[in-house]
């Protein structure tokens, strides 16, 4: 695929004259790596129209070199990356405003700003997510590597789902899921596996428990796969055993509603339209009040991104994003169904990035 940081970075610079910016900080660790490719844990990346300069430490020298190569200047620091920081900064030749992305900086980091920039030349600008921005929209690079995370995840679901039987504790299905995860060449996970049966499956985000699975249970999966530092983001729901009338009526209600999502939203349509489309036939079909989060959300190099599809989601969809669609229903005491899938809104239409089955899957016990 192409190189795009080049790209990027000419952007980014073209964005300080936008926001009235002599020099961007970007702390963030997924805008650090959309720029520049860098992976590692411990960064800054400063940036001005004249230079731009990777900070980061001893444990990275060598990973910094080939992940980064010579697009932009790098600086090795032995001990503070602030140091660094304050000495490429010194170097201003006058008075300098300086924006910095606020959802990536602690108070403690804030803090520093203001305790090192008393008297000194430079004024400290909180700015909205200008990267973030940029990394709503995805190139053709981008979609090719989160197709390529939800491959492994549908495929590992395929393999784990094979050894799912009643006995076994929600822990233990877990493990066999992110080992298979893991068979498929994922590199990391990107959120912490959920699963939840019987009763807890109520619970959209609940932790993998010491629970043990018994004939007759929904079993919600959440789970993802990451590949070339890309995500993506799966929840199938199914049944240990025979599944009842009931609970066969409510899965096909979630059922539908994903698909007509996944069918319908478009780039240029808002957050809060996509949502309606799930929402509006679940709370038609009686199930409006048990279906409590928003339909859906953007995934990249973090699993949750920008654009949010929601009721209070007033922006557009940008085309290029993939997003995820996501509907539940969930009932306290007896359980819940979500059925989750990647969809990319290309401009010719949205694209399901996910291949697994909708049909709801019983399990023999």
């Amino acid at each position: 695929m192409p190189d795009r940081r080049s790209a990027r970075a000419a952007r980014l610079v073209d964005a300080l004259t936008e926001h009235h910016l002599d020099a961007l900080l970007v702390t963030g660790r997924a805008n650090i790596r959309y720029i520049t490719g860098f992976s590692g844990s411990s960064a800054l990346l400063l940036v001005t129209a004249r230079d731009s300069v990777l900070i980061t430490d001893f444990r990275y020298q060598t990973q910094v070199g080939t992940e980064v190569g010579d697009l932009v200047r790098v600086r090795v620091e032995a001990t503070s990356l602030w140091d660094g920081l304050w000495a490429e900064l010194g170097q201003f030749p006058g008075r300098a405003v300086i924006g910095f992305g606020s959802a990536h900086v602690t108070h403690r980091e804030f803090q520093r700003f203001l305790d090192d920039a008393a008297g000194a030349r430079w004024q400290w600008r909180p700015q909205g997510d200008i990267v973030e921005g940029m990394r709503e929209s995805k190139d053709e690079g981008e979609v090719a590597l989160i197709e390529q995370a939800a491959g492994m995840a549908t495929r590992a679901l395929a393999n784990a789902l094979q050894q799912v039987r009643a006995g076994i504790t929600e822990l233990e299905i877990a493990g066999i899921l992110e080992k298979a995860l893991r068979d498929e060449g994922s590199e990391a996970h990107p959120f912490e596996t959920i699963v939840a049966s019987g009763p807890r499956s109520a619970q959209p985000h609940a932790r993998a428990s010491r629970r043990v699975i018994e004939s007759g249970d929904l079993l919600l999966l959440d789970f993802g796969a990451e590949y070339g530092g890309y995500c993506s983001d799966v929840t199938r729901t199914v049944v240990v055993g025979r599944a009842s009338d009931e609970v066969r009526g409510l899965y096909d209600i979630v059922r539908v509603a994903n698909e007509r999502a996944a069918r319908a939203v478009h780039a240029g349509m808002t957050g809060s339209d996509a949502d309606a489309v799930a929402r509006d036939y679940i709370s038609a079909a009686g199930f409006g009040g048990d279906f409590g989060h928003s339909l859906g959300h953007g995934i990249g190099l973090e699993v949750h991104e920008a654009p949010r599809l929601a009721r209070t989601a007033a922006a557009k969809l940008p085309a290029d994003t993939v997003v995820t669609i996501e509907p539940g229903i969930y009932r306290p005491e007896w359980g819940g169904v979500r059925i989750e899938d990647d969809v990319y809104l290309s401009a010719d239409g949205p694209r399901l990035l996910t291949d697994f089955t909708h049909e709801l899957l019983e399990l023999s016990a």
